[in-house]
């Protein structure tokens, strides 16, 4: 039975290579860091990371790595239940307060992933009865989290407001509102209005959900995330991201929120309930990360300075790069193959990075996400500007 199949598959296989998005995974022999080693899947040897969303430089941060290790003597490998059963160590208890206290939330449940995360939300706290109302550029984990629920569905254009009031009109009827963005929009680099939201939901008696993965522990003044650079913490009801990025770069996601969202989450939430507790040891070197954002003020200067001078210096180059000022800067190149060979041609030349493509990225708006780090130096920033312009006036047109 399976041969037909086969044949199909390689023929759906066939036709992503040759349209040039064929997602090949290079492999490597190092810890996560600004430098890694090539092992397969590209030329081998050190390369410079830019492609990571390795924020801050914590991957390999030397008091993670410790924290990791002694919880592994002290709590063990992993849980081999779910919370509810016998999966709740203080150590996962004692993260949840820290991440409440640190995003201004009431009460915080982890999951495994952000993914799961979102995924768990929305079945749980919409009905047929309600609305969900979602930027259009959301997050894939948004748009399938949303389908699970059978809440009313309504989609407004990527931070157009003047849409979003739109749909908030159209979704009156509706027991509950629920407006659900990214604060960090994770291809374009681009920032949710998060301020005008909020006053939107006001108006119109609607509750405000944000995923801010790519924001929590380097944007704002303490690296709270969108809403803390909004000045709206007091104002987003649910917050969602993840600890796989800035905050340490491993697995695990979070829902904070209003109390009684997270306790309902708790006893309804599918992606919770049935599946195995984080690893103690990242919640350890959670807990590790959340101390050093305390003091990583300097952290977040250098990852702004090196995103500034990445900004201008590929402007000066005459390269297209989406306007903004997060460390995801990404590259416009439009065509998919070529992004694809501008990617491999970079790292031949030591600079790590990856060409995005449909379906990640719409049809014919390739580009190569360069996302920065604390941990680049000035010359990494440099040299990989300068061989962005080698290669790319070696590239047909």
């Amino acid at each position: 039975m399976f041969e037909p199949v086969r044949d199909e598959l390689r023929a759906t296989l066939d036709e992503i290579r040759d349209a040039g998005l064929y997602k090949p995974e290079r492999v490597i022999g190092t810890p996560q860091s600004a430098s890694v080693a090539v092992t397969a899947g590209g030329a081998p040897g050190d390369v410079l990371n830019f492609c990571a969303n390795n924020y801050l430089g914590l991957a390999d941060h030397p008091e993670v790595v410790a924290a990791a290790k002694d919880a592994l003597d002290r709590w063990g490998y992993g849980m081999a239940s779910v919370r509810f059963i016998c999966g709740t160590q203080e150590i996962h208890k004692e993260l949840e307060r820290r991440l409440s206290a640190f995003l201004g939330q009431e009460d915080t449940i982890l999951y495994s992933s952000c993914f799961d995360a979102n995924g768990g939300v929305f079945e749980t706290l919409l009905g047929a009865e309600d609305a969900v109302i979602s930027d259009a550029l959301n997050h894939a984990s948004i748009i399938d989290g949303i389908r699970l629920s059978k809440a009313a569905r309504y989609r407004y254009a990527n931070r157009d407001m003047t849409e979003l009031e739109a749909r908030l009109k159209e979704a009156s009827g509706a027991r509950r509102r629920l407006i659900v963005t990214d604060g960090v929009f994770s291809m374009d680099g681009y920032v949710a209005p998060l301020r005008e939201i909020c006053d939107l939901a006001d108006r119109y008696d609607a509750m405000v959900m944000v995923d801010d993965s790519h924001a929590v522990g380097f944007v704002g003044p303490g690296g709270r995330g969108t809403p803390e650079l909004h000045d709206v913490m007091d104002r987003v009801d649910i917050i969602t991201g993840t600890l796989g990025k800035a905050l340490g770069g491993a697995s695990g996601g979070y829902v904070a929120a209003r109390a009684e969202i997270v306790e309902l989450l708790r006893q309804r939430s599918r992606p919770y309930l049935f599946s195995n507790s984080l690893a103690p040891v990242i919640a350890a070197a959670s807990l590790k990360v959340l101390d050093l954002l305390e003091s990583a003020g300097d952290l977040r200067e250098r990852l702004d300075a090196n995103t500034k001078l990445f900004r201008t210096r590929m402007a000066e180059e005459g390269f297209e790069i989406l306007p903004g000022d997060h460390a995801i800067a990404p590259v416009m190149i439009g065509d998919a193959a070529k992004a694809g060979r501008m990617a491999e041609l970079l790292l031949e030349r030591g600079v790590y990075v990856i060409g995005f493509s449909y379906p990640v990225v719409p049809m014919g708006q390739a580009r190569i996400r360069v996302q920065l780090s604390a941990a680049h130096s000035t010359a990494d920033v440099e040299h990989t500007a300068s061989g962005g312009k080698i290669i790319w006036a070696a590239l047909p047109l």
